[in-house]
């Protein structure tokens, strides 16, 4: 039985899984969304991430990458429906893609977003917001200038190892020599439309494991006038991360979205 690639745009509510990838204990996203992938394809099928998301942290935009059988091909808003009615209530799918015959999610890609939310006001406590922002609460104001200063430090190529858990990251080649270097294309902060606090979007071609938690953590720690801004260019220079803040909380972060080359595509959305 012939198959071709897929590609799923997938939300997710991280609060209840271990991360992205499988693993022996725990509930994780991949393990989800295969055990569906199974009933529709009628065996078992790999469901690749474009990004490896750990414990808490959330998706809008998680890229998903899979075989069906061909019939598939010609149904790609059936699979959509059949997938959101099969998986569970934290798991949502925003659309299908046919892709061309080669297509890797994670190899392929060619960028990656992600969002950080941060929460300065009273009510970030609130345990309807809690589980998905840092709730600093609003004892601790932050610096907007500061944070910006700190961001347009990041355009452009750089080894993160000192701003990183380990090298080997979401778009990793699997090189045998770590690979530090990442290549931001945006990195800015801005304030939330309704008041409540400060976001942060990245933009690069890979990421680090933990590379934009230690980001937000360095930064935050500067507005927050615990470290000098001195210190910043320093941890984009180190050759380890001794020296780094503690990574921001999972619950805050978010992979928005992952960017393919257009001629992968085979047809329209679902």
């Amino acid at each position: 039985m012939t198959s071709r690639p897929f590609l799923a745009v997938v939300h997710y509510d991280g609060a209840r899984f271990v991360g992205w990838q499988r693993q022996p204990q725990g509930r994780t996203v991949q393990a989800e969304v295969e055990a569906v992938l199974e009933r529709l394809a009628g065996c078992k099928t790999t469901a690749t991430g474009a990004g490896r998301t750990d414990t808490g942290v959330h998706a809008l935009g998680q890229g998903v990458g899979f075989t069906l059988p061909e019939r598939w091909a010609g149904n790609v808003p059936g699979s959509r429906r059949a997938l959101n009615a099969l998986l569970p209530r934290d798991i949502w799918v925003e659309r299908v893609h046919a892709m061309q015959p080669g297509f890797h999610a994670r190899r392929s890609a060619t960028a990656r977003r992600y969002r950080y939310v941060i929460g300065t006001d009273e009510s970030c406590r609130s345990p309807f917001r809690r589980p998905y922002e840092w709730a600093l609460g609003s004892g601790r104001p932050l610096d907007l200038g500061v944070l910006s200063r700190a961001a347009e430090a990041l355009q452009g190529d750089h080894e993160f190892r000192g701003l990183a858990a380990a090298a080997g990251g979401d778009g990793a080649a699997g090189a045998a020599k770590p690979d530090y270097r990442c290549r931001v294309a945006l990195a800015e902060w801005a304030p939330r439309a309704d008041g409540t606090g400060v976001t942060f979007t990245i933009e690069a071609d890979r990421f680090l494991h933990r590379m934009v938690r230690f980001l937000v953590g360095a930064m935050v720690d500067i507005a927050l006038g615990r470290r000098p801004p001195s210190d910043f260019p320093r941890l984009l220079t180190a050759g380890d991360n001794q020296a780094a803040s503690p990574p921001a909380p999972p619950q805050g972060l978010y992979l928005v979205a992952v960017r393919y080359p257009p001629h992968l595509y085979a047809g329209a959305d679902s």
